[in-house]
Formats: C-alpha cells, structure tokens, sequence
C-alpha cells in the first residue's frame, strides 16, 4: 500500500479509490489460491490498477517498479500512455 500511496502523492485520487484499488489487488491473489506469490505478480497487478485509475500514478509506480536505467525506456512507456 505504501508504494500505491507514493505514486498518488498530491495527485487527484481519493484515499477510497485507493483503498479500492488495493482491496482489489489483494482479492486477486486470494483468487490465485498460491501458497506462494512472486513481487513481480503483485506489482503487475497494482500497474494494471494504476494505469486505469490515474496515469501520472501509474508512471510513478511503473518507474520505481520497473526500474527505468534511461529517459529513453521512461518516454517509451509515456508514450504508451498518451496513445490511448
């Protein structure tokens, strides 16, 4: 939840849709039914969320997540964003 709190830092998102967000997130891997979930499961989902609630949060995320080494990789996924 603190990753999702960070990235929505002064953006426009009420702490409910927040909350709704990681209550869903969190409904998803019980769906799994693993005994064992990898990170990189838990922050797909969370980007997946994101990117449909508030994109500059998605970004947020997407950059620390996915670890961007360059501005080149960073404008790629904006642009992802702004074409649709």
């Amino acid at each position: 939840m603190a990753g999702v709190l960070r990235a929505c830092h002064k953006r426009p998102v009420p702490v409910q849709q927040i909350n709704e967000l990681v209550d869903e997130v969190e409904t998803e891997i019980f769906n799994l039914e693993e005994k064992e979930i990898q990170t990189s499961v838990i922050g797909e989902l969370v980007m997946d969320k994101l990117k449909d609630l508030e994109a500059v949060a998605y970004v947020r995320f997407a950059s620390v997540y996915r670890e961007f080494k360059d501005v080149n990789t960073f404008m790629n996924e904006l642009k992802k964003i702004l074409d649709k």
